[in-house]
């Protein structure tokens, strides 16, 4: 796909997609619930209908209007063997979470995904798993993909201090304490996105949060609900981008969740100093409407225990930086090298082939801002923040042509995204 460059302009309202992590999980409390769960405005993105289509294998009867999906729960003793390995795609929520809420069943079941997939390292995931009593195991000493796993009806309780800041982790664990006969304490090791331990609760699950310690037991009832989803920061974060770098833009960006785990990226905006106004904030359901109009940047530090409140955010960051005046350092990130790519390898790659200059680091980037970006190439791999990245920094280059090889990989998140693109550039 080719994109031109020097835009100006850009104007415009757009209903930013369902969050992906609140509808993975939505899916997934629906099927373990008894009676029926009504959520709107789900994202219809690839990960998600992957995971949508593997509790359908599981024997979850799910419907979908095109408007509104019913999940028909199940509850935790309901779930059925699939007759065939699940495909989870490029989903690391999908196969992370599901280990965890397969890990009580009484049946095996193999999960396995893309190219991407399975050079994703599961370990962080197995290994307590295991000692909670489940027989799973994938490739390599990591466990890659695909895993092979036989639950445990008589899963026992955990203590365990995650090694790494990881929702996924955390909410794997989660969902197995549920099944477990005991309490289980889950300690993080910072405060990540909390969407499972929310989630639960509006379930009406029981859960104790108490700082980065999380106490809950199995043996729980779950009930159906009705949910709306709030729209994803994380696809927002590129329009707020688009925003902030093109020249005489204002872009206002309806329905997005705001859930303080999440925010991150705005508390980064505002110390660069980004015009970003809110409105219609609605605390009940965690959204606001916010608007954004073109604003000259400067460079910042990013490090410590924000990282995890914008870990997926970082891609589009790092653009931001490339165009603030100064240096920007960002730290602490290296969870970015086991996501859909190297993101620090891959960002760096990406918009150094466009003029950037950016210096990876074990843990981060070093950016200088104050760059002219250019045409160029650039290779997605297959991440879908790599190519909406490449889009937004095609607004912002000065001369030349951007061209994106596998941008059908934007589908895994946000499949009307050049929809919205040409949207905004038309006014």
């Amino acid at each position: 796909m080719d994109l031109q460059t020097n835009v100006t302009g850009l104007q415009g309202t757009i209903h930013v997609p369902g969050d992906k992590s609140i509808s993975h999980r939505a899916i997934m409390f629906g099927s373990l619930a008894e009676g029926t769960t009504a959520v709107s405005n789900i994202l219809r993105g690839e990960d998600v209908l992957a995971t949508m289509q593997a509790f359908r294998s599981l024997g979850v009867p799910i419907e979908d209007d095109g408007h509104l999906v019913k999940i028909h729960g199940v509850g935790f003793n309901g779930l059925q063997a699939p007759k065939e390995p699940l495909d989870l795609g490029n989903s690391g929520t999908s196969i992370r979470l599901l280990s965890g809420l397969l890990a009580g069943q009484d049946f095996a079941a193999e999960m396995f995904g893309d190219d991407s997939l399975a050079k994703r390292p599961m370990d962080r995931v197995t290994i307590p798993l295991r000692q909670m009593g489940v027989d799973i195991s994938g490739r390599t000493s990591r466990d890659l993909p695909p895993l092979r796993l036989k639950g445990n009806k008589a899963l026992k309780p955990i203590q365990y201090q995650l090694p790494v800041a990881s929702a996924q982790v955390k909410s794997a664990l989660i969902f197995a304490a549920l099944q477990a006969d005991g309490e289980s304490v889950i300690l993080e090791k910072a405060p990540t996105r909390n969407h499972t331990e929310e989630m639960l609760q509006q379930f009406g699950g029981r859960i104790a949060v108490d700082g980065k310690t999380i106490r809950l037991s199995g043996n729980q009832k779950l009930t159906g609900q009705k949910l709306t989803v709030p729209g994803d920061i994380s696809s927002a974060a590129f329009w707020l981008a688009a925003g902030l770098l093109t020249a005489d833009s204002q872009i206002v960006l309806k329905n997005v969740g705001i859930n303080k785990t999440r925010t991150g990226i705005l508390e980064v905006i505002e110390a660069m100093k980004g015009q970003v106004q809110f409105s219609d904030v609605d605390s009940a359901a965690q959204s606001a409407t916010l608007t954004v109009r073109t604003s000259e940047l400067t460079a910042t530090e990013i490090g410590g225990d924000i990282i995890p409140r914008l870990i997926d955010e970082l891609p589009i960051i790092a653009l931001l930086a490339t165009q603030a005046k100064g240096q920007t350092v960002i730290r602490d990130a290296q969870e970015l090298k086991v996501k859909e790519t190297d993101r620090i390898q891959a960002v760096a790659s990406a918009l150094n082939a466009l003029g950037a200059s950016i210096t990876p680091t074990d843990d981060g980037m070093i950016i200088q801002g104050g760059t002219p970006l250019h045409g160029g190439r650039i290779n997605t791999m297959g991440d879908h923040r790599i190519g909406m990245m490449a889009a937004i920094a095609a607004l912002a280059a000065q001369e030349g042509t951007v061209q994106i090889e596998r941008a059908e990989a934007i589908n895994t998140s946000y499949p009307a995204f050049f929809d919205d693109l040409k949207g905004l550039i038309n006014g």
